[in-house]
């Protein structure tokens, strides 16, 4: 993550777990993201930022990929 502040980028151990609780663990680990929850296939902006991390969800509430910054 080119140019983005130092900190944990990526939480591919969420995979599977509520989305909720991944929010929360994710702004836990690095407090220079807010992580946002969404349902999979969401139509969302393209652009990469460094202070934002899509948490994508199925029906059920839980993390379909891994969370990434972007």
């Amino acid at each position: 993550m080119s140019g983005c502040p130092v900190g944990k980028n990526s939480w591919p151990e969420l995979v599977g777990k509520d989305g909720e609780g991944a929010k929360t663990t994710i702004e836990r680990e690095n407090s220079n993201v807010d992580a946002i929850v969404l349902l999979d296939g969401t139509p969302v902006t393209r652009d990469f930022r460094c202070d934002r991390v899509w948490v994508w969800v199925d029906s059920n509430g839980h993390v379909v990929r891994p969370p990434t910054i972007g």
